[in-house]
């Protein structure tokens, strides 16, 4: 049980806390030596990289049990990943092709929202429906709009409302068609089962402190080596010529060591469905039977919620929550810290849901570990904000 003066954590979208062995991998590999040197020493290093690499692979291999490790491109992060791989410049089949156009999704993180390394008038940014779910007939009127070559670009999972495009029909939109896609996998990884190659990407992106590694390391998986962009850093040969730099051993280590503590989660006895989330929601509808959940029609993530509530801004709650040793998120972690309306919710009230996006949302991520009492605190905590902000609405408006 948590008491009132224990803080809980209720943010794991922005970051999942560092895991006991990840930490540990991290520590071991401190005092090794750079993997690209040949001697002993060196080769024990790259030994740990190419554990790692293994560990990562596995983890997106689905029904095959592992995705090639060569495949496996290690990154600084989900962002870098992204801008390398959100770039007009791409080997297809091993031949150098220009992709002069991009579509992204308008409700996705900033790393492939932005575009990437193309220019703003190259990049099409689509509509998503009163859920968040991309808006098919868009993407379609895009794909279809030339014959010339096209990147896809989205987040499987959103990181704010934890809502999963549905893949099996955009695949079938783009179909035949000259594009590329990209799946920001960042969300995903570690929490829900991925196979590499039952999505029909190209690529996808990972993140190691999501799923309870360090922070500062991430990797591009390939679904053909073949195909892929150019490196974005060049100069070494690390990384088979795709990143250069000298590899960051501790994280990378660390990595390895979430990848493999997720793949025995996901790959363990099944238990039964998580009601957490459920739950949840269900004890916000009751207590504020005027909070919107974000996305709630739609297939999302098992640990996210994001609420709305007439009156209350989440900044403001997030702050209130905070003092009340509640951690939870007024948005992406990425832009969390800046003033202004969260696009995500922008985007959802431009699609028809019934809120002011003045106001954000307050998003709940919890781990595998989150206890119930920890939800319920949070719940008697925003109940009473809400409360609070809604009776000022009252007399606001009476005045």
């Amino acid at each position: 049980m948590t008491s009132r003066d224990e803080r809980i954590y209720l943010d794991h979208n922005a970051s999942a806390p560092l895991l006991p062995e990840a930490r540990q991998a991290a520590v071991a590999a401190m005092a090794l030596a750079n993997p690209s040197s040949t001697h002993r020493e060196g080769r024990a290093a790259r030994a740990v990289c190419e554990t790692a690499r293994l560990a990562v692979a596995r983890l997106v291999g689905g029904s095959v049990d592992v995705a090639p490790p060569e495949n496996v491109v290690f990154t600084s992060g989900a962002t870098e990943a992204a801008t390398q791989l959100l770039s007009p410049r791409w080997l297809v089949g091993g031949e150098a092709v220009d992709c002069p156009r991009l579509a992204v999704i308008e409700t996705d993180h900033p790393a492939t929202r932005e575009g990437g390394s193309f220019a703003p008038a190259a990049v099409t940014r689509l509509a998503v429906d009163r859920d968040g779910v991309v808006d098919l007939d868009a993407l379609a009127e895009w794909a279809g709009a030339t014959e010339a070559p096209g990147l896809l670009a989205l987040s499987w999972a959103n990181s704010e409302t934890g809502v999963i495009q549905p893949l099996a029909a955009i695949r079938d939109v783009i179909a035949g068609r000259p594009v590329r896609l990209v799946l920001d996998a960042a969300q995903m990884a570690g929490r829900l089962p991925v196979d590499l190659a039952a999505t029909g990407a190209d690529a996808v992106i990972l993140s190691g402190h999501k799923m309870g590694a360090l922070k500062g390391v991430g990797a591009i998986v390939l679904a053909n080596l073949a195909t892929r962009p150019f490196a974005l850093l060049r100069g070494g040969g690390q990384e088979r010529g795709m990143r250069a730099g000298t590899e960051a051993l501790p994280a990378i280590a660390s990595f390895g060591a979430a990848a493999e503590a997720a793949s025995r989660r996901l790959e363990g006895p099944q238990s039964p469905p998580d009601d957490r989330r459920a739950w949840l929601e269900q004890q916000l509808a009751v207590r504020l039977p005027a909070a919107t959940i974000l996305g709630r029609d739609a297939e999302r993530l098992p640990n996210t919620v994001a609420v709305v509530h007439p009156g209350l801004k989440a900044e403001t709650a997030q702050i209130a929550l905070d003092l009340a040793g509640v951690a939870v998120s007024a948005g992406s972690a990425c832009s969390s810290g800046k003033v202004g309306p969260s696009h995500v919710v922008a985007a959802l009230a431009t699609a028809g849901v019934p809120i002011d996006p003045g106001l954000g949302a307050i998003r709940v991520s919890f781990g595998f570990e989150t206890e119930k009492s920890a939800l319920e605190r949070f719940v008697r905590e925003y109940e009473r904000l809400a409360l609070r902000a809604g009776a000022k609405r009252t007399r606001d408006v009476a005045a």
